[in-house]
């Protein structure tokens, strides 16, 4: 078989009002208990809310509008996606403004600098192609996905995954060969109109598995084509999202530091267009998240934190912050040359990178501001109004997109090749051991990556205390904190769940594109939320948070919120599983990963984890009349707006609840408390 490892070998001060075991006088005068006598002595049950479990399951590449573009809220509520706009029709047909989510081509030719805004733009008449990409071309038991047989994939995934899931392993083959345009949309292969399309609707359906986009970090600032000459009102930062198709096919993943191949073309990324395909909920695909999108809570303003891949947004749901490369003890240090971005175009070319890949170039020195790529980035950063600063600790070379962590599983530092070495920098992790609150990160697949299994599926990347040195250097620390997906429905079943758990599928069910489906994510989150409902004392006390670890370069009409050099990037999906989270809303605070450690850190009354981590940042402002631009930017909500404390349903458990919380506003009394 394969292996799924994707490289192997606030400020949380609270709120003005927030009152908690305050001292008061009862009526018969007597004195009630102080703060320090009535809180629990397990830190980890000392909450100002009545959540005592947060499980955090992340999922692979997709932005909201891949996911949610045409997703219909419950009367009384709004949303921001393709079909709000008029991008798009309820049936996937393009709607009126569907110029709106128009791509162009550019022309990036001076191979003194990166070019984030390009000039010479041109519309697509018609858009290049999808690709089959490294989509699976046919079942089999020994190198899946799909799995040819059912036994096989019972046999493997079958502890992850309820019985009636199991069987979206072995379909969705595409039946073509790789890297060739994907006919599997018939008479539409090469005549897509210019704007979002949909997937299901013009050629493969929703069990399908399809192409991946590039998801780097410079092609993901260039797809975004961010420049204050586009500003507005409504989207003041200014990023027009209309480059997407042209990145995919100019560059894609990246030269490597290789020469552009002769003959290029707009196929040979092996990539097309696939940027542009979205799934359509209002016909039936992602039939579950779209269940609880409509029970519970979503947000329609959460992003990936960083432009690019998986490695370096899985990083920032520990640390809220980038990790740098270091030398043997910890310090500050320079790469090798070929592992340093240069996004510079090759001489003779059209935006090929010289040197840019998942082998060779990850790091940029986002201090100096004259390094190649850098200086663009830092030089749109201070053409915004609110200048945010980018930063970069002096002469400190971070990673930007996927390397190996520092540390193998069984915590021996990892000396294969495109690694990053040893961290200093401190997570979360840290804080909740500090201040003696419970934690696991539960990754699938973790026994059989400890044991360096060649069949493993588990994903080092995505696991952010896996780079860490003050935690993997510990064997007691990392045996009770990094454990399997197994042993979370273990400690669901026996009453053990930790404060705060972070999970994470494996590469055959994390919904990444091309090695999986999303409808296979949607099973893996299915089996978790039903273990916790059919607990109802667990229920009664936790919240599930589901999201993606980035967009997967995905083409998303949001609006982002520039933070510092790193991004933000576009939106991405949450779901907020709670019977404080019921009645089918839409919030629209502006959020990104940090935002799930700024819930952490004002559930459990938390310092931020260091100075300079984005958790310092403040709750934004946000005006009724443009709800989605903070306007004390850069600021990054706690995600506290998306509950209702003051109460809850009282149903049977099942998750189905009826429209009385309904109310637009944040309630307060009951608990003792004031979310502003």
């Amino acid at each position: 078989m394969k292996r799924y490892n994707k490289l192997r070998g606030g400020n949380t001060t609270l709120r003005a009002g927030l009152t908690i075991g305050v001292l008061t006088l009862a009526a018969s005068g007597a004195l009630l208990p102080t703060l320090a006598e009535s809180q629990p002595r397990d830190p980890s049950l000392a909450t100002v809310t009545p959540i005592k479990h947060v499980i955090v399951i992340v999922g692979e590449n997709r932005t909201f509008d891949q996911v949610f573009g045409a997703f219909k809220p419950r009367a009384g509520q709004s949303v921001s996606n393709l079909l709000s706009k008029g991008i798009i029709t309820a049936d996937g047909a393009p709607g009126p403004n569907f110029a709106l989510g128009a791509q162009n081509t550019a022309q990036a030719v001076d191979p003194t600098r990166f070019e984030m805004s390009p000039g010479g733009k041109q519309p697509y008449a018609v858009l290049p192609a999808p690709n089959t990409g490294s989509a699976p071309t046919a079942a089999s038991d020994t190198n899946p996905p799909p799995f040819a047989t059912l036994a096989a994939a019972q046999a493997f995934e079958g502890a992850v995954l309820e019985p009636r899931d199991v069987a979206q392993l072995t379909t969705g083959a595409t039946g073509l060969p790789h890297h060739v345009p994907d006919t599997r949309f018939g008479a539409n292969t090469f005549a897509l109109p210019n704007g979002p399309y949909s997937i299901s609707r013009l050629g493969p359906n929703y069990d399908q598995y399809m192409a991946s986009p590039v998801h780097r970090f410079y092609q993901n600032w260039q797809q975004a084509d961010c420049s204050v000459a586009h500003a507005s009102a409504t989207n003041p930062s200014g990023c027009a999202m209309d480059l997407f198709a042209w990145v995919e096919t100019s560059v894609g993943a990246g030269s490597n530091g290789k020469a552009q191949p002769a003959g290029f073309t707009d196929q040979t990324t092996g990539e097309g267009s696939t940027a542009l395909g979205y799934y359509n909920v209002h016909t039936g695909d992602m039939p579950y998240f779209t269940e609880l999108a409509r029970r519970y809570t979503i947000s329609d303003n959460y992003h990936q934190p960083v432009m690019g891949g998986t490695g370096a947004n899985s990083i920032m749901i520990g640390a809220a912050d980038a990790l740098y490369y270091t030398d043997s003890h910890g310090n500050a240090a320079t790469p090798p040359a070929n592992q340093i971005e240069d996004p510079r175009p090759a001489p003779g070319t059209n935006n090929w990178y010289a040197q840019d890949g998942y082998s060779g170039g990850s790091y940029s020195n986002c201090s100096d501001a004259h390094a190649p790529g850098v200086d663009t980035v830092r030089g749109y950063l201070n053409s915004l109004p609110y200048h945010p600063k980018a930063n970069c600790a002096p002469g400190a070379y971070y990673l930007l997109n996927n390397y190996n962590p520092g540390y193998n599983g069984d915590g021996t530092v990892n000396t294969s090749a495109f690694t990053i070495p040893p961290s200093p920098v401190r997570t979360i992790g840290d804080t909740l051991l500090a201040k003696g609150i419970s934690w696991k990160y539960y990754g699938e697949g973790w026994n059989s990556f400890v044991a360096n299994s060649p069949t493993s599926t588990y994903c080092n990347i995505c696991n952010p205390f896996l780079y860490e040195t003050a935690i993997m250097t510990k064997p007691e620390v990392v045996k009770a904190h990094l454990q399997d997906a197994t042993n979370l429905y273990a400690d669901i079943a026996s009453g053990t769940l930790p404060a705060v758990s972070f999970v994470k599928p494996g590469g055959l069910l994390d919904g990444h594109p091309a090695s999986s489906k999303y409808g296979l994510f949607e099973a893996f989150s299915r089996k978790i939320v039903d273990a916790v409902r059919d607990n109802p004392k667990l229920w009664a006390s936790t919240a599930i948070f589901i999201t993606n670890d980035e967009g997967g370069g995905y083409y998303d009409s949001g609006y982002i919120q520039p933070v510092d050099f790193f991004g933000d990037g576009p939106r991405i999906p949450l779901i907020v599983v709670s019977p404080y989270s019921r009645g089918g809303r839409v919030v629209h605070e502006y959020a990104d990963h940090v935002s799930l450690v700024k819930f952490i850190e004002r559930n459990w009354q938390l310092a931020p984890i260091t100075g300079r981590s984005r958790d310092n940042l403040p709750n934004p402002v946000q005006l009724r009349s443009n709800p989605y631009v903070p306007v004390n930017a850069p600021a990054i909500g706690d995600l506290f707006d998306a509950f209702h404390f003051d109460h809850r349903h009282h149903g049977d458990g099942d998750g189905v609840g009826d429209d009385s919380d309904h109310d637009e506003g944040h309630m307060q009394g009951g608990l003792g408390w004031s979310p502003f």
